[in-house]
């Protein structure tokens, strides 16, 4: 999903308001009616207007308005219950935490043992990507 939209020949970031709106409807999106599902991707991640939405579906402004009132109240309701959005930050920052951590101790390692300063290069570069380590390789 983007966190950032084409607009022109500029790159904007969604608006912050919307940006927990946006985490929500990436967890529970798939609750939502097709309608609503829709709008609010026309609306969170394409960052269309209110106006662009209700045109291109050829209803008034205040309807899109409406049913994105009511996305957003089940959208509250549903991370009110189910906690999946919190529980995904929370776990992202614990990864984030132990990405560094391993990073910092692989600097370390190499610092103190340069013969391995390639290899340590490539496992930083994988980790810093998050590529996928190869344990079962063979060297040759």
């Amino acid at each position: 999903m983007p966190f950032a939209t084409l607009k022109g020949n500029a790159v904007q970031a969604p608006r912050v308001k919307d940006l927990g709106y946006l985490q929500l409807w990436d967890c529970y999106g798939g609750l939502l009616t097709d309608n609503q599902r829709e709008i609010c991707e026309e609306y969170y991640v394409l960052d269309l207007s209110l106006s662009e939405i209700a045109e291109e579906r050829g209803v008034s402004k205040q309807s899109v308005s409406e049913v994105l009132k009511t996305s957003r109240e089940l959208l509250d309701r549903y991370e009110e219950k189910l906690h999946h959005s919190e529980q995904n930050r929370e776990y992202s920052l614990a990864v984030s935490l132990m990405m560094t951590r391993v990073t910092r101790a692989l600097e370390a390692f190499k610092g103190e043992h340069p013969e391995f300063s390639s290899e340590m290069d490539e496992i930083i570069g994988m980790v810093v990507v998050g590529e996928e380590i190869d344990l079962g390789r063979e060297e040759s």
